[in-house]
Parts: structure tokens; sequence; C-alpha cells
């Protein structure tokens, strides 16, 4: 079966999307610079549907050595974010407890801890026996690892110190 990218983005159990990512080909930095749209691959993580709630709209990878890891916004009205005023480890503690309705404001909030500092990096680290390009976080114990999911498209499975599993996401490149 091809699964395909509406179909992770309508999730799938965690194995499934584990099995996915271990299957896909590693990918390069010179291959991932550029703009990329954002979306979520549900499956059952604490953080399911935070990102969507948050106004988050993707990650920029101007070269190896500056990233904007978090943007916010909509096009034409595009910011990227600081990661270290972000509770990422509070937001995962907090997990599914946590309604998820759209709030109104809530991706303008951002607003106020918007950067014109680059916050992360892109380095080539072995994850689940693979080597592959990876967004290494300056403020914060995340990794984001990347493989290859078509031309266009990344699955990304962020590494979070004290969660017990991956956080799955795609990204789109912006053309």
């Amino acid at each position: 079966m091809t699964t395909t990218v509406a179909a992770l983005k309508a999730g799938l159990p965690s194995d499934a999307a584990a099995a996915l990512y271990d299957s896909l080909a590693p990918v390069g930095v010179e291959e991932i610079l550029g703009q990329w749209h954002g979306s979520e691959v549900p499956t059952g993580h604490p953080m399911d549907g935070l990102l969507a709630v948050s106004g988050w709209y993707g990650k920029r990878f101007d070269d190896a050595d500056h990233v904007h890891p978090l943007i916010f916004g909509e096009p034409g009205d595009l910011y990227p974010v600081n990661p270290g005023a972000v509770p990422i480890d509070l937001l995962n503690r907090l997990g599914t407890r946590m309604p998820r309705p759209q709030i109104p404001g809530v991706a303008t909030a951002f607003k106020a801890v918007k950067t014109r500092r680059h916050r992360a990096r892109l380095r080539q680290v072995e994850y689940r026996g693979k080597v592959s390009t990876a967004m290494v976080y300056d403020q914060l114990a995340v990794i984001d690892h990347f493989r290859l999911f078509d031309e266009d498209t990344l699955l990304g499975a962020m590494d979070l110190r004290n969660s017990p599993r991956p956080y799955f996401f795609l990204l789109e490149r912006d053309r």
C-alpha cells in the first residue's frame, strides 16, 4: 500500500508512522534549503493538535548554519518566532489533557516573540539507524530529523527530550 501526503495528514498509528519514517531515504542539507510549509501527522502523540491551533506555518532553511525553525502567520505575513519563548516541554507534558480548540488571536500572540535571528542549524545526524539531515535548535532540547518522502515533501520526526516517542510532521516545499 502506498502512503500519500493526504493519508499522513489524516493520521496513522505511531508505530506505522515510525515504520514509514524508517523506510524513507536520508536527505542532504543542500536538498532541503528554502522555505517549507508544515503540517502535523497525527499519531496519538501528546503534542498532536498543538501546531494547528498555534498558527505555525513551517520552517526556513537559509543554509546549514542559518535556520528559522518556527515560522508563523499566513503567506504575505510570515515571521520567525524565537523557539526559546515557546514552552514546548510544558506543552508536551500537558499533552492530550489540553483541549485543542481553534482560539482566535493565538497566532497573532506569537508576534510578541518574533525574531530576526536564526535559532537553529542543520547537521548530519544518525537517528533510527540512518544518517540524514537534522535541525538542531539553539535553545531547546529538541532535534528535528528529516527523511525524504518525495522530491518536495519531508517527513520529520521531532526528538524531544523526555518524550517517549517521536512527534511526526510533514514539510512541503514552498514554490
